[in-house]
């Protein structure tokens, strides 16, 4: 389930992404009709509505995995929704990978392997 999550995640906050770089009225908080407007935009934007979702389904997810896991072992693999979310950039917004990234995703997966090993002989 936690491994689903990561994916829910990432997919999140790619769409998210998506979502921010659509065209927003301008808010005026003073004017009521600015607000209405604003919301119904926010309402149409389909990837931020869907990466909003996407991360509904992820916490129902984590909240059943931590029903029954130890969150000292699952957290650390919801982690690797970053590694995820750092591909998926790359594809979708032509991110560059710099060395900081690659040890910063090594250093992710490295951790993830260690409490994996960890909490096997347990």
């Amino acid at each position: 389930m936690v491994v689903a999550c990561t994916l829910f995640a990432g997919a999140a906050q790619i769409l998210m992404k998506m979502g921010a770089l659509h065209p927003m009225p301008h808010l005026d908080p003073l004017n009521p009709a600015s607000l209405i407007g604003f919301v119904l935009a926010l309402l149409g934007n389909l990837p931020l509505v869907g990466g909003y979702g996407l991360h509904a389904c992820n916490a129902i997810l984590l909240i059943l995995a931590l029903r029954d896991g130890e969150l000292s072992v699952l957290y650390p693999i919801y982690s690797l929704s970053y590694v995820w979310v750092i591909g998926l950039s790359m594809y979708f917004f032509h991110d560059q990978l710099n060395p900081w990234k690659v040890g910063g995703v090594l250093l992710v997966m490295t951790g993830v392997g260690l409490m994996g090993r960890a909490s096997s002989r347990v």
